[in-house]
């Protein structure tokens, strides 16, 4: 149980200039990912997005050589299962959500992984969170239901709603089961063999439809860019950040998501968006706010 607790992370004080430095980052590379979505799905099949955003993903961090390092034959279990439930699993459900939700939805949507995160590491350390997190993951909560309730009405909608609930649930998970993996390696040699294992879990369903790919610049550079930053910078300095902050705290990065894929949603791609859902979206900032704070000890 020794291990688990490490979830706690290293520093359970303020954030740090550069842990807000690496919030940030994540925040705008992973609230466009959306966008890169949205604009992929128009040559690509759903699971060729996929198994192309992992496979470059993988390739970017095996360039780095702070990513070889060996990993103990101990914690390979342990890595596969997050290359399943951080990588496969959840990349898999956003582009099948997004057939059916716009981007902007989507983003917002994902705001609820602190509190799936929140609730597993209270069961994990069976240490309950501080108050103003409690208040941050009951604000945040009140802000997912108003953005979810209305789409909630056709089983397209609806469907691509609990998809994407699905996913996020399968990131607070994730960053429970990573931090103790992370702070023992760093996050390159984690990162690395994760998005390998994930991409040869991804490769079948990948290539169904293959045939249907139109290679088009706006897709393909989506696809690029999904795989490149969205995946390989990204992951690496999520890492780091959950490996400071804790898997709790590092996981309010996704009230900060639904903002971003809110403004390029609306603004680059016209999507619609209903008034509770922009109520919904200064709760979750609010709850991000109150997140962010230090434990009490």
């Amino acid at each position: 149980m020794a291990r688990i607790r490490s979830s706690e992370g290293t520093n359970a004080g303020a954030f740090t200039a550069s842990d807000w430095t690496a919030f940030v980052a994540i925040a705008l590379i992973w609230g466009s990912s959306f966008l890169f979505i949205a604009y992929a799905l128009e040559g690509f099949p759903p699971g060729a997005i996929t198994m192309l955003r992992i496979g470059l993903g993988a390739v970017a961090l095996w360039l780095l050589p702070a990513a070889r390092p060996a990993v103990d034959q101990a914690d390979w279990p342990r890595v596969a299962v997050l290359s399943i439930i951080w990588t496969a699993l959840p990349f898999t459900l956003f582009p099948l959500a997004q057939q059916w939700i716009n981007s902007a939805l989507t983003g917002m949507l994902n705001g609820a992984t602190p509190i799936a995160t929140g609730l597993i590491a209270w069961l994990l350390l069976r240490r309950r969170p501080g108050s103003s997190q409690l208040l941050g993951i009951a604000v945040g909560l009140g802000g997912i239901i108003l953005i979810g309730l209305p789409s909630m009405g056709g089983d397209s909608e609806t469907l691509g709603v609990v998809l994407v609930l699905v996913a996020s649930a399968s990131y607070g998970l994730s960053l429970n089961v990573a931090v103790p993996l992370l702070q023992k390696y760093g996050s390159p040699p984690v990162m690395a063999r994760m998005l390998t294992l994930a991409f040869l879990w991804t490769v079948p369903y990948g290539l169904v439809d293959i045939g249907s790919i139109e290679l088009r610049w706006v897709p393909v550079a989506s696809v690029l860019a999904l795989g490149l930053a969205g995946t390989g910078l990204a992951y690496v300095v999520m890492a780091k950040l959950a490996a400071s902050v804790g898997s709790t705290r590092a996981s309010f990065i996704t009230y900060a998501i639904p903002v971003v894929a809110l403004a390029l949603g609306v603004g680059i791609r016209g999507d619609a968006v209903t008034t509770s859902a922009l109520i919904g979206i200064a709760l979750v900032v609010a709850g991000s706010i109150l997140a962010s704070r230090p434990d009490p000890h």
